[in-house]
């Protein structure tokens, strides 16, 4: 038995609630700023800080997954990029791919996001960027937690 693996399982299932209530409340603060155009720049701020949550509560469980399983977190000015990459690769000795190209390329935009709200002002951030990132996070959501409880099946099924 290998209880990391065990381990790292639950704590995939168990981030998917909050992962899911992050895209919640970024959806409804963006139409929060369609009702209340007085207070439009808040919700916009409040979405954009909810999804750079949902960024980086998925990174968590890949740095997690990499250290873990693969051994090897990357490092240096691309790791975060370098991260995302590592799970869409299959590693026939140790596991399969984490989640699927389709996926990799979904999550790079919220990467990039991420990036973007760590470095400007927010009052300098623009609507339609956040808007469209909002309407696509529950599909996004959707693929990321699907192919990671698939991932935490197989994390419980080595570790057994």
């Amino acid at each position: 038995m290998i209880e990391a693996y065990l381990i790292l399982a639950n704590r995939i299932r168990g981030e998917m609630d909050d992962l899911e209530n992050l895209i919640e409340r970024a959806r409804r603060a963006m139409d929060a700023s369609g009702k209340k155009p007085q207070d439009k720049d808040f919700f916009i701020d409040s979405a954009a800080l909810n999804l750079h949550d949902f960024y980086v509560g998925i990174e968590r469980l890949f740095r997690l997954i990499a250290s873990t399983v693969d051994g090897d977190v990357p490092a240096g000015d691309e790791w975060h990029r370098d991260l995302l990459r590592q799970m869409n690769i299959d590693l026939p000795e140790l596991r399969p791919q984490v989640i699927s190209k389709e996926t990799m390329i979904a999550l790079d935009e919220y990467l990039r996001f991420r990036h973007v709200v760590r470095n400007v002002y927010t009052f300098t951030l623009k609507l339609e960027p956040i808007k469209r990132l909002v309407n696509q996070s529950q599909t996004v959501f959707i693929q990321v937690r699907d192919e990671l409880l698939i991932f935490a099946d197989f994390l419980e099924q080595v570790g057994s």
